[in-house]
């Protein structure tokens, strides 16, 4: 009788561990049911839950046309229906001026078909507060739209949210036609000396000249009172959410911002779809989404046509970013399409904190100055790794398609390119917390119909780039590969139809294999392999290919280093 009890203990213990082991194999199954063909575990994106509440800001007294400052209407709107657990903020057809909307929990802002939201250019609207920008803690402008620490919200409907960018920026007379740089001048504002840049003010020009300054951001300064005296120079982005969770972009078109368009800081649970995200191409820093210290985002079905990178994933700017230590990770990018902009898709500068797990898949870029960008510098620090891209179409790129650059000094390649390059230390520097690193990349079936470059590689000496393979690349551009420090490069099943005679350039390489490589270049140097770090470098060619008289050797390259 006394091992009754104890026998059905053991059969009870015995039901739940099999009921929890199959409960966990239901929920990994269903974790990978939500994106069956991602190459990294990832569970679905949530999607933030608002109540079914809903106000409509007509009965907050809005006033249509464009010249009501309607900052009042916004706020009671969004409080009347916040003290009811939250709920839909409806904007009507109309043009509706306002200065900041401070975002709270639960709320939906649902710009109707015909709504254009215009922020006003009243700058005194926008009080300083401690924010994150270019990747580094520091004062700006508060933004347009704002929301810190908060839970579920969403921009909803096919409305336009325009961030009166011009009245903020500077403008280059290099970048815009005759008759756009003289409604500049005839605006107001002040031009520098050699009358070739145009400021908003003289409190812009003169902060954007003075001082440490390290991307838009004032290293000297350290309080309020300090940044409150370049006010004019401290330009928001248009919609900055942080620290938050459960955030959806659904429908709406987004432009003009007066910096970056969107800036998902430190959100979990991102949802970007079916949005138009807009700028002139001549606004300084007009990033399209910048992508932050986010955990578990869904970036799909929308267009970009910007001033700067379109979609951009970040991770904060050296010791602040390596401080803070929170990666962007767990990221699908799929069936967008890019115009202009700096990158199609860009991992980088500000990686300090790392990015890892990343798909993209599906998109198009046209016009794009770079299709798929990764760039960093010494002091940066952060491990770039686990990025799978696949199915990539890139027509008309004035610069490289993919591009891998770990000299970054800031500016456009288009731009760089035009000042020479930027200025490369090929020297092997100390390892450190301060270097960057770039590992575990996957590019295949990529179209490249027209380009400067197709593939510019560039490590570190001291931190290679490292195990990058792209295969299945179709390829007409002006020059080839360049592959300089890096090891484990993997280039399979290549077409390359290439205007200069050479087509793969090497310097550094190692642990590097070339497999079905087609090019039209007969020239003695269309390969050519350079420097003594060089080792197990390995071509596999056709047997009529002639590759051995195509390719040219250096002379400080080791013996038995290459393998044709």
């Amino acid at each position: 009788m006394k091992t009754k009890p104890l026998h059905f203990l053991r059969i009870l213990l015995a039901v739940v561990a099999v009921s929890i082991s199959l409960n966990l194999t239901a929920q990994k199954s269903k974790s990978n049911e939500a994106y069956p063909n991602i190459e990294f575990k990832m569970a679905k994106v949530n999607e933030p839950k608002i109540p079914k509440n809903s106000v409509n800001i007509k009965d907050f007294g809005a006033v249509n046309g464009g010249y009501v400052l309607n900052s009042k209407a916004f706020a009671d709107a969004i409080d009347a229906v916040s003290k009811k657990g939250g709920g839909k903020v409806i904007i009507p057809p109309g043009i509706w001026l306002t200065g900041p909307i401070i975002l709270k929990n639960n709320i939906e802002l649902h710009a109707e078909r015909g709504a254009l939201i215009k922020f006003s250019t009243d700058k005194s609207l926008y009080p300083i507060i401690e924010t994150n920008f270019e990747g580094l803690n520091t004062w700006r402008c508060i933004s347009p739209i704002y929301g810190k620490n908060l839970e579920n919200i969403a921009f909803t409907g096919t409305g336009v949210w325009d961030g009166s960018g011009e009245a903020w920026r500077q403008v280059k007379k290099s970048k815009v036609t005759e008759s756009q740089w003289k409604t500049f001048v005839a605006s107001g504002g002040v031009l520098n000396d050699k009358k070739d840049s145009w400021y908003p003010s003289e409190v812009f020009m003169n902060a954007s000249k003075g001082g440490t300054i390290d991307q838009n951001v004032r290293l000297d300064l350290k309080t309020k009172e300090q940044f409150e005296a370049i006010h004019d120079f401290l330009r928001p982005v248009l919609v900055s959410i942080q620290n938050s969770k459960r955030v959806l972009f659904d429908g709406p078109v987004f432009q003009n911002s007066p910096a970056w368009n969107i800036h998902p800081f430190m959100v979990e649970d991102l949802i970007v779809r079916n949005v138009t995200v807009r700028n002139p191409w001549y606004s300084q820093n007009g990033d399209g989404l910048d992508v932050e210290c986010c955990k578990n985002v869904l970036i799909e079905n929308s267009s970009f046509d910007v001033g700067d990178d379109a979609i951009c994933i970040k991770s904060g700017k050296d010791k602040d970013g390596r401080d803070r230590g929170v990666p962007s990770e767990n990221i699908i990018i799929r069936n967008n399409i890019v115009y202009h902009g700096h990158g199609g898709v860009t991992v980088g500068s500000e990686m300090s904190g790392g990015v890892k797990n990343l798909h993209v898949s599906n998109c198009t870029f046209m016009g794009t100055d770079v299709g798929l960008r990764f760039k960093s510098a010494r002091g940066r620090g952060g491990v770039v790794e686990n990025i799978f891209i696949s199915d990539i179409f890139m027509t008309d790129i004035p610069s490289q398609a993919i591009s891998f650059n770990l000299y970054y000094g800031g500016k456009s390649i288009a731009e760089t390119l035009e000042e020479g390059g930027d200025k490369v230390v090929n020297k092997m520097m100390p390892v450190d917390e301060k270097t960057p690193q770039f590992k575990n990349i996957s590019i295949k079936n990529i179209t490249i119909s027209g380009a400067q470059q197709a593939v510019f590689l560039q490590g570190l000496p001291e931190m290679n780039l490292e195990n990058i393979e792209i295969l299945n690349l179709t390829a007409k551009a002006e020059k080839g590969f360049t592959i300089i420090d890096a090891n484990g490069i993997k280039i399979h099943n290549a077409k390359l139809d290439i205007v200069s005679p050479n087509v793969i350039d090497i310097y550094n390489g190692k642990n590097m294999s070339f497999k079905n490589i087609e090019f039209n270049s007969t020239s003695s140097k269309a390969v050519t392999i350079n420097g003594e770090a060089t080792e197990n470098v390995e071509f596999v060619a056709s047997p009529n290919s002639d590759l051995a008289k195509k390719t040219t050797i250096g002379e400080t390259v080791p013996k038995s280093a290459v393998k044709l």
